[in-house]
């Protein structure tokens, strides 16, 4: 049986309303602003490292993968990489995507999680980092655009039901023997009509009638957010119960915004297995805990899930 499918749509204008017959993004792709990404204000509140932008790449998390590998010293804690255009953008599970030129935020960064003393934050913390990057871009899109999203374990961020982004994180070899970086990478549709989007549950801001898809406002909004959670993330040394700057600790704000919890979900795990059950909760490590039709609770670390209806889960 299927995974729930959306209902069809028309594509909307930025108002919100419908616009029959709309066959390719009425929205301008204008250029990002470079001036005020590397204003040196903005820099240094955020406390980014470097920001470099580059017109097109296969893929920013690569990117910076070979870099941070082949000159660690040069790629500092919260140094950005952001592309116009991504040729072989990455997912979960390998998968491969492009968007149409200037229509989305693709964004990597590097990152060095330590204390406010210097102190390595436990690598075993380095697993919320990816929701953390969920939770600080719902604020941005509620704040910046007026969009309401909810997170979808383990690393996409959804609008009506819809993916509208999706996160990786990939860690970087040892090399010297020396505490590992984390490249975080977000992917945002910003512009794309409903006949340029990759697949058929996925969305984009324009689509769901944002009220900006100014990319420079939105990245610079999704950077500050960031920047902000992850140092008292980090000097919380990495403890996701601690609470964050502004308010609840991460473990309370994930849960809260996430979608998957409450749901009859089929997880698809590595080796080729498969799970069907309750999501019921996240553990200390982010990992998501299943109940199946038996009573038995599982920890899912890694994998894809779907939700699924009600008479996909076996109960109907």
């Amino acid at each position: 049986m299927d995974a729930e499918q959306p209902e069809s749509r028309e594509p909307k204008d930025l108002s919100g309303e419908v616009t029959s017959g709309q066959s390719r993004s009425s929205v301008d792709r204008g250029a990002l602003d470079r001036d005020a990404l590397l204003q040196s204000d903005f820099l240094s509140a955020t406390g980014i490292s470097q920001l470099q932008i580059v017109e097109s790449t296969g893929s920013t998390n690569q990117d910076l993968v070979r870099a941070v590998t082949v000159e660690p010293k040069k790629w500092a804690d919260l140094a950005v990489l952001t592309a116009e255009h991504q040729t072989a953008a990455r997912g979960r599970l390998d998968r491969h995507w492009e968007s149409p030129e200037r229509s989305a935020v693709s964004v990597s960064m590097v990152l060095r999680p330590v204390t406010a003393e210097g102190m390595p934050v436990p690598t075993q913390s380095y697993s919320w980092l990816s929701l953390l990057a969920a939770v600080a871009l719902r604020e941005a899109l509620q704040e910046t655009a007026g969009i309401t999203a909810e997170i979808k374990w383990p690393n996409d961020v959804l609008v009506n039901g819809r993916k509208v982004a999706g996160i990786l994180a990939q860690m970087t070899p040892l090399g010297d023997g020396s505490v590992p970086a984390v490249i975080l990478g977000v992917g945002l549709n910003v512009s794309l009509a409903e006949e340029e989007l990759p697949v058929p549950t996925a969305t984009s801001l324009a689509l769901e009638g944002a009220t900006t898809t100014d990319r420079t406002a939105l990245l610079k909004s999704y950077l500050s957010r960031f920047a902000r959670l992850y140092r008292s993330f980090c000097n919380s040394e990495g403890d996701p119960a601690a609470g964050l700057v502004g308010g609840p600790s991460l473990h309370k704000r994930v849960e809260s915004a996430m979608v998957t919890l409450g749901r009859e979900v089929r997880a698809h795990l590595p080796g080729d297995h498969e799970l069907v059950g309750h999501a019921s909760r996240l553990d200390e490590h982010g990992s998501l805990l299943v109940v199946d039709h038996g009573g038995r609770e599982h920890v899912v670390t890694a994998g894809d899930v779907v939700h699924l209806r009600a008479t996909e889960s076996g109960y109907a």
